[in-house]
C-alpha cells in the first residue's frame, strides 16, 4: 500500500457516524411527529440562516435520505483516506459555505438535505486529485467522475424543478475553492528502479549503453587482449639464440 495513505478505523467511522446521525434525525422527526422542514435554508432571511448548519440533517422523506446516504458514505470515506489531514475542515467549511451560497441564491423556499455537502465532496476529490497529478489520486478522480459524473446535470436549473440545484450549484463551487485553495501535500512515488532516482545518468547506465541515439539495439565494441611480455626459461631456445647473434657478428671471409 501507498505510505502516503494510512487505514485507520475512521475511514468507514466517521461516514458511518455521520450517516447513521441523519437517519436518527429522520427517526425522530418521524417517530415525534417533529417538523423540521422549517429548520432548513430559507433564502435572504435571519431566521433562514439556520438551515445553514441545520439543513444537511433534515430530509423530506425516506427515499431522499436513501438517496443521499450511499454517496455519503462513498464520498466521506474516500476523503477520510485519502484527504484524511484536510477531511475535516473539508466537511466544516463545505456545510458552511455551500449553506451561504445557496442562501444567497436560492429560491424563496426551504431547502433540505444533505445533497449540497455531497457536491461539495464529489467537487473537492475530483479537482483535488487532478491538481496534485499524483498518480493514484488522478485515478480516484477519475473513478469518482465515472461513478457520479452524472450529478453535474442538477447544477443547472430547470432540469429538475423538485430538487435544490442551487445548493447542488453551491456545494460543486464551494469544493472548487477548497480543492485550490487548500495546500496540496508533496505526493511521490515511491522509488523502485534505478531510472527512477532524480540524478539517473543514462549514459552511464550499462542496459542504455546498448542503444544508439535513435534507439536501435548496438552491439558494444570489444576490447582488444591485453598484451604480455613473455620470458622464456628453456635453455635451448637461449642457446639458439645466443648462437645465432654470434654468426651475425662474424665478418664473412
Amino acid at each position: 500500500m501507498d505510505n502516503h495513505f494510512k487505514y485507520t478505523n475512521r475511514v468507514w467511522g466517521l461516514p458511518l457516524f455521520f450517516v447513521l446521525s441523519l437517519w436518527v434525525v429522520y427517526w425522530l422527526q418521524i417517530r415525534f411527529d417533529f417538523d423540521f422542514i422549517e429548520n432548513g435554508i430559507y433564502p435572504r432571511t435571519f431566521s433562514g440562516l439556520q438551515g445553514v448548519v441545520f439543513s444537511p440533517f433534515v430530509h423530506s422523506d425516506l427515499s431522499h435520505l436513501y438517496n443521499n446516504s450511499l454517496p455519503l458514505l462513498v464520498l466521506l470515506a474516500a476523503l477520510q483516506f485519502f484527504y484524511a489531514k484536510e477531511s475535516f475542515s473539508v466537511i466544516v467549511f463545505g456545510i458552511l459555505f455551500s449553506g451561504l451560497g445557496t442562501w444567497m441564491i436560492g429560491r424563496s423556499s426551504y431547502h433540505i438535505g444533505a445533497s449540497g455537502l455531497i457536491y461539495v465532496l464529489f467537487s473537492f476529490i475530483f479537482f483535488k486529485g487532478i491538481r496534485t497529478k499524483y498518480y493514484r489520486l488522478v485515478a480516484l478522480s477519475l473513478t469518482v467522475i465515472l461513478i457520479y459524473g452524472g450529478m453535474v446535470w442538477y447544477v443547472f436549473p430547470k432540469v429538475d424543478e423538485v430538487v435544490s440545484w442551487e445548493g447542488h450549484l453551491a456545494g460543486f463551487i464551494t469544493g472548487l475553492v477548497l480543492a485550490f485553495s487548500k495546500k496540496s501535500s508533496e505526493y511521490q512515488k515511491p522509488i523502485k528502479y534505478d531510472w527512477e532516482h532524480p540524478d539517473y545518468n543514462p549514459s552511464e547506465d550499462k542496459f542504455m549503453q546498448r542503444f544508439d541515439e535513435n534507439g536501435n539495439f548496438v552491439n558494444l565494441p570489444i576490447p582488444e587482449p591485453e598484451t604480455e611480455d613473455y620470458f622464456y626459461s628453456d635453455w635451448n631456445v637461449n642457446y639458439e639464440i645466443t648462437e645465432n647473434k654470434k654468426n651475425e657478428s662474424e665478418p664473412e671471409s
